[in-house]
């Protein structure tokens, strides 16, 4: 029987409340498909900054690297302000714990309203692969002559063909594996490189180039595509059923699942993930901590729910995450009158409930 080291942080807001309930759903999985967890929980957010003034200590980061995976809730203090713990928290557990891939699936699920007209289940459903350690976040740059009138910021986007081959390799493998045909969805696996190459003509050439020199040597079977990410934009508004699996850079990333989460229902239900394939991997759930909602058991944990079971199908238990997600479906679909916090027509623990107890069916 496999076990599984699982780190929770329940961080800050509502986030102890989803996370509850997504290992709630840990646990009944594990009873129905014979695996074990062994969780440990550790208290990083905005109480634990406030209390002493730490944020991610650097011997955390070495324990973190002894689990399997990390179960994130939410970071986001009210009292603390914001890009400290953002920065001290979560980019630094991205780059230290090397999680180079962030995987965000845009899929709507039955019963949740999308702002896109006559757009269903059927139409949106892809899969964006976002590099996750590159780009603008790297850092580099600075200011001169701050604070005078000619005051002076720069910030540089940096990618080397190495982080740019991990990232694509990953997102080729996807395609693969989990892509459309493969899924039985369609005729063929597609992965589309979004970009800017008439415009940011070194650091999307070098995406480009690798991207097809990847493709013709060692994927000939997912076919390629390309998109400018402004355009890419406009067709995840009118055609998201053009799509399949995505793979771009951490800015471009950044920016596109965001409009993504909010055509597949908004960020009660967007999951993601901060992937090292050859490590320690953190999921979470998209949304912020909803501090005003602290405490009242109102707030929808499906996104919790759904990062816990995209940390499942990382970790190789697939039919686990297959249920989980079906289970998902049949609650959105039959049980729940609003994913808003305050309007699902149950709580916050009865939601979790209601999907524990599919899993264990």
């Amino acid at each position: 029987m496999s076990t599984y080291r699982i780190a929770v942080i329940g961080g800050d807001g509502t986030g102890p409340e989803v996370t509850a309930e997504a290992v709630k759903v840990m646990n009944a999985a594990a009873a129905k498909f014979g695996f074990k967890t062994d969780q440990v929980t550790f208290d990083f957010g905005g109480e634990r900054y406030l209390r002493t003034g730490e944020t991610l200590p650097d011997s955390a980061v070495e324990e973190l690297r002894a689990f399997d995976a990390i179960l994130l809730g939410a970071i986001g203090h009210p009292d603390v302000k914001p890009g400290i713990l953002e920065k001290g928290i979560l980019l630094k557990a991205r780059f230290e714990l090397d999680q180079y891939i962030n995987l965000r699936p845009v899929k709507l699920y039955p019963g949740v309203a999308t702002p896109l007209k006559d757009k269903g289940p059927e139409e949106i459903d892809y899969v964006v692969v976002r590099e996750n350690t590159g780009d603008l976040y790297t850092g580099a740059g600075g200011f001169t002559m701050k604070g005078t009138p000619h005051e002076t910021a720069i910030q540089t986007a940096m990618y080397t063909r190495f982080q740019v081959d991990r990232c694509l390799r990953y997102a080729f493998e996807y395609a693969h594996k989990y892509g459309k045909k493969a899924r039985g969805r369609g005729k063929e696996n597609t992965l589309g490189l979004v970009g800017k190459t008439n415009v940011l003509t070194y650091v999307y050439d070098l995406w480009e180039r690798a991207f097809h020199e990847m493709g013709q040597k060692d994927y000939p079977d997912v076919r390629r595509d390309y998109y400018h990410v402004d355009a890419c934009c406009m067709w995840m508004v009118k055609n998201p059923e053009w799509f399949d699996v995505l793979v771009t850079g951490n800015m471009f990333g950044d920016i596109i699942t965001d409009l993504g989460a909010i055509t597949q229902g908004g960020m009660g239900i967007a999951a993601g993930g901060n992937i090292n394939p050859e490590g320690v991997s953190m999921f979470e759930p998209i949304g912020g901590s909803a501090p005003k909602y602290t405490g009242q058991g109102v707030i929808n944990p499906l996104a919790a729910i759904c990062a816990m079971q995209m940390m499942l199908q990382t970790l190789g238990q697939e039919a686990a995450a297959i249920k989980i997600e079906e289970a998902v479906k049949t609650v959105t679909s039959t049980k729940l009158k609003s994913l808003a916090a305050g309007r699902m027509g149950c709580s916050t623990s009865q939601v979790g409930d209601m999907v524990a107890e599919l899993v264990a069916q």
